[in-house]
């Protein structure tokens, strides 16, 4: 069996240490019940590869609140295992950064900074075959079902709310979820209903309680939401409570969704065990990148799962897509400043991007949001 020429071996890297600044601070249920403060900016973890030849890839990872710092000190204390490494030895590659730091845990953190290598590898695969990743992996369809987040804020004003919803099914987005949980579960309940009624009974709707509900409490939400004809309530428990989540599924027509905070593939498994999800919300950057995100969507799809990726919509985009299963992916303008591409949209479903890779290059402007960088091997 032959061996790649030195030229087609990983030869340079960057990681690089982004911070997003976010128009207006961000509240959910936990900023609420005090367990969190508002969210004003995002840490961005990139990671650039290149080979000898000149083969190149960009992949990323993120924290919210708290962790940019640990996941960009991680990402650069494991780096240096991929210079003169074969970059298409993905799964390998995965094995071998996880062992590196496998002293602090193979799940969280740790894992969640090979994410961002583990983006750009699989970002280098697919442009070295000229694909997009979605092709690379497989796609099932060329749109996906979207629908809107940001606009449902908790402390985003009830008028203001109804005037997001709006805005986003103008731009031809199809769904609207509303962030809930808050102490006075009769303003919860106001405000879903009035913009059920806003938007009428045929427009998508979701609810997430982001794990501030108790079980007498999410018993309680789930029977009153269940006229509203929603397509699913999101985390109404902790996001580790299988057994709570899994009782709410079986007891109530409504869809249960639950996932996004769960960091590696193993705890994932757990969950669909458990039978907790009608629908399973996954992140790939925060389970360690798309090597583990396709272990979870195999096991999904084998336990008949419907899948709902939680947020990175640029990354989340070509996964769903590769799913066999009818998904939705969750759109968050977020992002967008990042990266020079953006995503189309049409009559309520996101176009699956055609370019290889993932089909994104950073902006200007997240180079100057850039803190920190650190380089290894020597570019080509």
């Amino acid at each position: 069996m032959s061996t790649p020429h030195a030229a087609d071996r990983i030869a340079w890297l960057r990681v690089s240490s982004c911070y997003l600044p976010l128009a207006q601070p961000i509240s959910d249920a936990k900023v609420l019940t005090g367990r969190q403060k508002p969210m004003t900016e995002i840490a961005m973890l990139f990671a650039e590869i290149e080979t000898g030849d000149g083969h190149h890839g960009l992949g990323f990872s993120y924290a919210k609140r708290a962790g940019g710092p640990g996941q960009f000190g991680h990402a650069q204390e494991i780096a240096p295992a991929l210079i003169g490494e074969d970059p298409n030895d993905i799964a390998r590659l995965w094995d071998k950064l996880c062992w590196a730091g496998a002293s602090v845990g193979r799940s969280g953190l740790a894992t969640q900074a090979i994410g961002a290598f583990d983006v750009a590898l699989w970002d280098m695969k697919a442009r070295r075959a000229q694909l997009s990743l979605a092709k690379l992996l497989g796609a099932h369809r060329e749109t996906v079902a979207c629908y809107n987040t940001s606009g449902g804020f908790l402390h985003t004003p009830l008028d203001q709310l109804l005037v997001n919803a709006a805005a986003s099914r103008e731009r031809g987005i199809g769904g609207i979820k509303l962030k809930v949980g808050q102490p006075d579960r009769a303003l919860d309940l106001e405000r879903v209903q009035a913009v059920r009624q806003h938007l009428g009974d045929e427009v998508p709707l979701m609810v997430d309680a982001n794990q501030q509900w108790d079980r007498p409490t999410a018993q309680r939400m789930c029977r009153s939401f269940e006229p509203m004809q929603l397509v699913w309530i999101e985390e109404p428990l902790d996001a580790y409570d299988h057994e709570g989540h899994a009782a709410l599924a079986a007891q109530f027509d409504t869809p249960i969704a639950t996932g996004e905070m769960l960091t590696s593939a193993a705890e994932h498994g757990d969950l669909i065990r458990h039978r907790a999800a009608d629908y399973l919300m996954p992140d790939a950057p925060r389970v360690g990148g798309i090597t583990p995100f396709l272990k979870v969507a195999a096991q999904a799809d084998a336990a008949g799962l419907m899948l709902a990726p939680h947020f990175a919509m640029e990354l989340h985009i070509h996964l769903a897509a590769a799913y066999p299963r009818e998904p939705w992916v969750e759109h968050f303008e977020w992002l967008e400043p990042l990266f020079n591409e953006r995503i189309a949209i049409a009559n309520g479903r996101m176009l699956v991007p055609t370019r290889p890779g993932l089909g994104l290059s950073l902006s200007e402007q997240a180079r100057g949001w850039t803190r920190e960088t650190a380089e290894f091997g020597q570019r080509p």
